[in-house]
């Protein structure tokens, strides 16, 4: 069995996989609350992922239903060590919203 990384769809974009999309869920004091609260759950995505990417990834990996996604860019930090300046990386943050009583156990 071959497991294609990344291919590109008829239109020309790319294709990403479930596991491509979703890097890591973020598991925060704001996050939890959210999760409890509004059933919102955070994910540190791909950067090429779109809403509907991350929506079935989410589906795919999860076994819920998504009632709403939204994205945002982050950009990175101005850090130093020492006596050097450097910079953390751009990356993407989806905030995933769940229909009804589906819910995602992350510990």
């Amino acid at each position: 069995m071959t497991q294609q990384i990344a291919v590109t769809s008829p239109s020309g974009s790319i294709v990403l996989e479930s596991h491509q999309v979703l890097l890591r869920p973020l598991v925060t004091e704001k996050g939890i609350h959210r999760a409890e609260r509004f059933n919102q759950y955070s994910f540190a995505i791909n950067k090429l992922a779109t809403k509907d990417d991350v929506r079935r990834a989410v589906e795919d990996l999860f076994d819920v239903e998504v009632a709403k996604v939204r994205t945002q860019n982050r950009r990175g930090k101005a850090r130093r060590f020492r006596f050097r300046q450097g910079r953390t990386s751009d990356w993407k943050k989806a905030v995933v919203t769940l229909k009804g009583d589906h819910r995602i156990e992350f510990f």
